[in-house]
């Protein structure tokens, strides 16, 4: 039986390949940074297993072991220890490919306490992806435990440095991840190619505990709006040859469109391929309704709860548990349910369609072969599954200066402004400073403070600019305050510099000094003027009863300006007396207007009522005729 299984998976793993053929290898820069003669810049091949350093570099020396130089064997058999001394740089072993695998060899060197391993290819060819073992044909309880990061190099390159290590040359070697994943833009889109089956061996488990630890990460990134997030599900297709056959029955759904291999690798027993396509299917399904509904990130809750409440092991893992979990989720079940749609018609499903043709790589993301796989800004991450490890990978993928503040902890990275402030200008009085951390490591970036934009190269120079730079810190301008009196070189109606006020002399940003203006004969030059300095200005008199006239920089007698004076009030009582006499008369003339005016009223009222007469009596007596 499992003969017959396993050349049923092999053949749909074959049909698999042929049409998705571009695996890409994922690379970051080696920089070999002495000796002279092998100084350069290389590509190495980042290995699916450990923990690369996403978005940073590590720096570090050569070793080549003497003996175990594949590191098949534990180096303690061969008195070998990598391990860095106090004030040492960290050893990079180089290891020889072939005998054992990947894994193992990077195992041993890192329980020897290497910093990281490089292996040099045995033969001339490009470069491919380190990847673990099967568990069926290597112990795997040691897999989980590989935290160094690893690199496959060229036959070339490890000829290179073996060469220049026997010479006695100390090789010096910077890893560098930081541009190992795009970072075009504020927020990382990422992909997680996984799987329901919980019965698949430590790679299952490593993958739900991934889920588990990384979800609460997960969703403050998705619900602050940092990240997209979409799940995916490898799913295979039966050969028409084989459809009606059992084992295509037990493992394909909707006539061998989309299958999976039987969880326990033995169709007697336990669960079938197909269940696992169902459920890989309703997990699908659930991210849809969810995201439909504006909350994408219930996907992390719904696949935590059903590992736990519906494990194969327990006989759960079934629809029935399935739709608990979505009821007490909050999604409506009718609409996952109408989503799976009919397993048994002979007709493709959207869903699982458009999954397998999300498989196939595009751009420079290669083909999706691997589970579980993460792709971050369509490029695939290498290395494992770790919380802190795939949070170091998505926070290298925000574009620098946009990383939300968790990519910015003292666990995911080192602040680089908190030595010598990054060798960014600073401000110290006012504490301002122009080092911005980010992921990567720093820039140096004149910041904008309360409203106030800083312009200037952010590394030696950065001025505030704008209206409203006198009110910070005065506009990095002088200030000083003295004798109750306070004088700035900020001038609010100016974008930018500094300029001492009058009185003052000085560059108006370090410093302004009061300028004396009697002792530089500026002012108070009569012959009878007496001049006293005071800070940011001075004061002038004149000598015995003369008068200062500070317009005409002149003294004066006080006879002069008593006749002054009088003259003065003579012209005010001529002016008013003038005022006073066209006022009269204008007072005459009206006087004069109104009494003609009721003259002629009178008369006339003799000869035809008025208006607004009334019964008022004539002037003339009724006697007369």
């Amino acid at each position: 039986m499992k003969e017959k299984l396993g050349f049923l998976v092999c053949v749909m793993f074959l049909v698999f390949e042929s049409c998705l053929g571009r695996f890409v290898v994922e690379k970051n820069s080696l920089r070999v940074t002495s000796p002279d003669s092998i100084k350069d810049v290389y590509e190495c091949a980042i290995g699916n297993f450990g923990i690369p350093q996403y978005g940073g570099t590590m720096v570090g020396i050569v070793m080549y072991p003497k003996a175990n130089q594949k590191s098949c064997k534990s180096f303690a058999d061969v008195d070998i220890s990598f391990k860095t001394k106090a004030g040492g740089m960290p050893v990079f072993v180089l290891i020889d490919r072939g005998d054992c695998y990947f894994t193992l060899k990077a195992w041993n060197a890192q329980k020897a306490g290497a910093a990281a391993i490089l292996v040099a290819d045995d033969r001339n060819e490009p470069l491919i992806t380190m990847d673990t073992p099967e568990e069926e044909d290597a112990k795997a309880d040691y897999l989980q435990n590989i935290t160094i990061p690893s690199a496959l190099i060229s036959q070339s390159l490890g000829d290179s440095i073996k060469n220049q290590l026997s010479k006695g040359e100390m090789v010096n070697i910077n890893l560098d991840w930081r541009e190992a994943l795009p970072h075009p833009d504020e927020r990382v889109e990422y992909e997680f190619w996984t799987n329901s089956n919980d019965e698949c061996g430590p790679k299952c488990e490593s993958q739900r505990e991934f889920v588990k630890n990384f979800k609460g990460a997960a969703q403050i990134l998705e619900q602050k709006g940092y990240t997209q997030f979409t799940p995916h599900y490898i799913t295979w297709y039966c050969p028409k040859a084989f459809i009606l056959s059992k084992q295509c029955k037990s493992q394909c759904i909707n006539h061998g469109r989309y299958c999976a291999p039987d969880p326990e690798q033995d169709f007697s027993k336990g669960y079938d391929g197909k269940d696992v396509v169902l459920q890989n299917l309703r997990q699908a399904c659930f991210h849809k309704v969810a995201n439909g509904s504006g909350k994408p990130w219930l996907w992390w809750d719904y696949v935590t709860d059903f590992g736990i409440r519906c494990p194969m092991k327990e006989k759960k893992y079934n629809k029935e548990c399935a739709d608990q979990v979505i009821k007490s989720l909050g999604i409506d079940v009718k609409q996952i349910d109408k989503c799976v749609g009919d397993p048994e018609a002979d007709a493709d499903n959207p869903v699982l369609k458009a999954e397998q043709e999300a498989q196939i790589g595009k751009d420079s993301r290669g083909d999706v072969t691997i589970l579980p796989t993460l792709v971050i800004n369509n490029r695939q991450y290498r290395g494992k599954l770790d919380k802190g490890a795939v949070l170091k990978a998505i926070c290298s993928g925000f574009e620098e200066t946009t990383e939300p503040a968790i990519c910015l902890t003292d666990d995911i990275q080192t602040n680089e402004c908190l030595e010598s402030n990054g060798g960014c200008w600073q401000d110290k009085a006012a504490n301002i400073t122009a080092c911005r951390d980010t992921f990567r490591g720093k820039v140096c970036e004149c910041p904008v403070v309360e409203g106030v934009k800083f312009v200037g190269d952010g590394y030696s120079h950065c001025e505030a600019s704008g209206a409203l730079r006198c009110g910070l810190n005065n506009g990095g301008c002088w200030k000083g305050t003295k004798d109750g009196r306070t004088f700035s070189a900020c001038i609010d109606d100016h974008t930018k510099g500094c300029k001492c006020p009058p009185g003052f002399r000085g560059d108006g940003v370090n410093n302004c000094e009061d300028v004396d203006e009697c002792k530089e004969r500026l002012a108070c030059q009569c012959s009878d003027c007496k001049c006293k300095n005071t800070w940011g200005g001075y004061q002038c008199s004149c000598k015995s009863n003369l008068l200062y006239m500070q317009e005409h920089d002149t003294c004066i007698g006080g006879n002069y300006v008593k006749a002054q004076f009088s003259w003065g009030l003579v012209w005010v009582i001529i002016l008013g007396l003038a005022v006073a006499g066209v006022g009269a008369y204008a007072v005459y003339k009206y006087r004069i207007r109104r009494y003609m005016d009721s003259e002629i009223r009178a008369i006339m009222a003799q000869y035809m009522p008025l208006d607004n007469q009334g019964e008022v009596p004539n002037h003339v007596s009724h006697g007369n005729v």
